[in-house]
């Protein structure tokens, strides 16, 4: 019996005395299960995806993945899932509209599942936030992240700036209503991480 291929990684950073991460470009389909079981679970309302069904999971994913100004990416340590990211263009976002983009600007989401056997490591958001930020910083060459949590979501907002990121103003970002997806209006804390701050030596 021939073994499934593994799928090769954009980005592999080993971060010490947690693991290795990799990240990986999401499969709508072959990842839907998996993305569907995090974002139903109460703690991702946030995400805005607690009623979809896997089917409707993976409808949404495959659009994102016609554009090419929005991405998502699935995040492993040591081989297991650990994550979704999406990254997108901030001129082509919603929150373009809420404050001056600036050239070499990149905005992610970042999902962490319900805590399981490994999710107990007391360093494990600050781990895959490291190796998030790596990705985009400094492999995808950008100069700064921008992050738009919801203003009620103050665990991950914590967690942003506990990376070092910069707490920005509190906007409103307007609601989307796409084919394939509908986006409700948001009240967002925004925030930023400048390559300078989180690379020193490589900015």
């Amino acid at each position: 019996m021939s073994e499934t291929p593994t799928r090769e990684a954009v980005h592999t950073r080993t971060v010490d005395g947690f693991g290795t991460v990799r990240v990986l470009r999401l499969d709508p389909h072959a990842d839907a299960a998996t993305v569907h079981a995090w974002v139903r679970e109460e703690r991702a309302a946030f995400w805005g995806m607690n009623g979809l069904t896997k089917e409707q999971v993976a409808e949404v994913y495959a659009h994102l993945d016609t554009l090419d100004t929005h991405h998502a990416y699935l995040l492993e340590k040591d081989g297991e899932p650990a994550g979704l990211l999406q990254t997108y263009e901030p001129e082509a976002d919603r929150v373009s509209e809420c404050y001056p983009a600036e050239p070499g600007d990149i905005g992610i989401h970042l999902l962490l599942p319900p805590p399981g056997p490994h999710g107990t490591h007391p360093g494990w958001s600050s781990a895959l936030l490291s190796a998030v930020a790596s990705y985009v910083l400094l492999v995808l060459d950008k100069r700064r992240v921008v992050v738009d949590p919801d203003v009620r979501n103050e665990k991950a907002i914590a967690r942003f700036l506990k990376q070092g990121f910069v707490a920005g103003a509190a906007v409103v970002l307007p609601e989307i209503d796409l084919p394939d997806v509908y986006l409700p209006e948001k009240h967002a804390q925004l925030a930023f991480l400048t390559r300078e701050v989180a690379f020193p030596g490589d900015a």
